[in-house]
């Protein structure tokens, strides 16, 4: 495989914003991600600068890691949250020991199935267990079954634990966890 797999540095954020908004287009987007094309163009240039910043290389609480092709096209993405203990999470649910959370998990269509998101997923926990988080978690919709079927073959189990983001039944998000090996 002749890509690139690193983090994001932190003067990079249009290229973060253009794969971002890029992946927002995705017609899974609306089970994939908390926000919209829409929203997330209206983010001002000051909010994707300061995103990437907390994401890049050498940031101790979140890192972005991405597949960089041979043309220097960003082709792929993931990003782990670190989540201590004692805080809460995005949906208001307290978090019982510290752990990584992926987000933003996201190929370009035309590069799916070679084995990218493999790639990824390796980097970023060897990432989180160097930091010696105790577990990784993410957040899949009930109806993304390409993600939950990749998310299980990389190990990640149910917990149990539903998130529903709304009064309809297309809110109910999925929490999948990793132990450290």
């Amino acid at each position: 495989m002749s890509y690139l797999i690193r983090s994001v540095r932190a003067d990079e954020w249009p290229a973060v914003k253009e794969l971002r908004l890029l992946a927002l287009r995705d017609p899974v987007a609306h089970l994939a991600f908390l926000e919209t094309y829409d929203e997330g163009l209206a983010r001002s240039d000051s909010y994707w600068e300061e995103r990437t910043t907390r994401a890049a290389e050498g940031a101790d609480d979140a890192q972005q890691i991405i597949a960089e092709g041979p043309d220097g096209e960003w082709v792929a993405t993931l990003t782990v949250l670190v989540e201590e203990a004692g805080t809460k999470d995005w949906a208001g649910f307290p978090v019982e020991r510290r752990q990584g959370h992926v987000v933003g998990v996201f190929v370009r269509p035309e590069y799916r199935g070679i084995g990218l998101t493999e790639v990824l997923f390796d980097a970023g926990l060897e990432w989180a267990w160097a930091r010696g988080l105790e577990r990784v978690r993410l957040i899949v919709h009930e109806d993304n079954g390409r993600a939950r079927t990749f998310y299980s073959r990389a190990g990640f189990m149910p917990s149990g634990v539903v998130v529903s983001l709304g009064d309809d039944a297309d809110g109910r998000e999925l929490e999948y966890v990793l132990e450290r090996p």
